[in-house]
């Protein structure tokens, strides 16, 4: 009964997973068919001059772009259903190999990004908890809710015009030394061109998990099984240990996984600010510049990614707390 009440929870998140997909295709083709960005006119970039209409007709042809919206929706969604992402306009490239070449490099940015977050959230909130009403309560709680407030995009020019412009300390952008050969960058050289947008990111997603935690524990220090345990003699340190971080870990767990969509909403401005060549770099090149393929190939892409991080967020939940177990055994 376990098992079987574990595989139609996925299955009922896989369902809708599929019509979310469906809606957000045919709306993301809508709004794309609805720009005012001129797809031929962004092919054609600085050749405009030189480009006649004859040429302008062909190009449209060549893409699909002549062709009323619903009939370049069902091609577009005719060859999906079969693998096939299409061709990147800009990158004249599959946008499977365009998204899995920029993805990677995107997710050892948020990967590094959404660690720190989490281990330093975390910390903080069981510090502001354990310091409740202290001025050091009030410090990171202010800290919190200052960042909660504070754009990506600010951030990552206040840290770049410190640490890069004025002190020197980091490289002004890229992932790579400018001019040289990817294969003669060494490790050191792409982690000192990451640690400037992974901190930006990393620093505004600690608000979530160090409130989110702070509160929990709280919660459980004032609780009555808590009190009998001081009444006993346990110290502080053993409440903590024993009581505390066994009931704040796996909510702080699961708002980690569940805080993917704005860890990559994050990674779109961080990396044009600090011109990373990362996926979030590739989607606003694709909206300037009307790559409709590759545009609605990321938005499917990143669709998918937010949805397997609160699917395991979901998963987690349910193999380790006994009492989801339990649910589903009885049901």
């Amino acid at each position: 009964m376990r098992l079987t009440g574990f595989l139609i929870f996925v299955s009922g998140k896989v369902l809708k997973a599929v019509i979310l997909l469906a809606a957000l295709s045919v709306l993301s083709f809508w709004l794309v068919s609805k720009s005012p960005i001129d797809p031929v006119q962004s092919y054609i970039g600085a050749d405009a001059m030189v480009v006649g209409p004859e040429q302008r007709e062909n190009i449209a042809a060549y893409w699909g772009l002549d062709r009323p919206p619903l009939e370049r929706l069902y091609s577009w969604g005719a060859a999906l259903l079969q693998g096939d992402f299409g061709t990147s306009m800009i990158f004249r490239r599959p946008v499977l190999t365009v998204i899995g070449e920029r993805f990677m490099a995107s997710l050892m940015l948020m990967g590094l990004a959404w660690i720190i977050s989490g281990l330093l959230g975390f910390w903080l909130g069981i510090t502001a908890a354990m310091k409740q009403g202290s001025w050091l309560d009030r410090l990171i709680k202010t800290y919190c809710f200052t960042l909660a407030s504070t754009p990506t995009f600010w951030l990552g020019l206040l840290l770049l015009i410190v640490f890069a412009v004025w002190l020197g300390w980091f490289p002004i952008g890229l992932a790579v030394p400018a001019g040289g050969l990817a294969e003669e960058v060494t490790l050191a050289e792409r982690l000192r061109h990451l640690i400037l947008p992974a901190l930006t990111l990393s620093i505004l997603g600690v608000a979530n998990v160090a409130l989110h935690t702070r509160q929990k524990l709280i919660d459980v220090l004032n609780s009555e099984y808590v009190l009998l345990a001081r009444a006993r003699g346990a110290t502080e340190r053993e409440v903590l240990f024993r009581h505390g971080l066994r009931n704040i870990a796996l909510p702080a767990v699961t708002l980690q996984f569940a805080s993917l969509s704005e860890l990559f909403g994050g990674s779109v401005l961080a990396e044009q600010v600090f011109s990373y060549p990362g996926l979030g770099q590739a989607t606003v090149q694709a909206g300037l510049r009307g790559d409709v393929p590759l545009l609605l190939g990321i938005v499917i892409f990143s669709a998918m990614f937010v949805f397997s991080g609160n699917l395991i967020a979901d998963i987690i939940y349910r193999l380790v707390d006994p009492r989801i177990r339990q649910g589903e055994a009885s049901g």
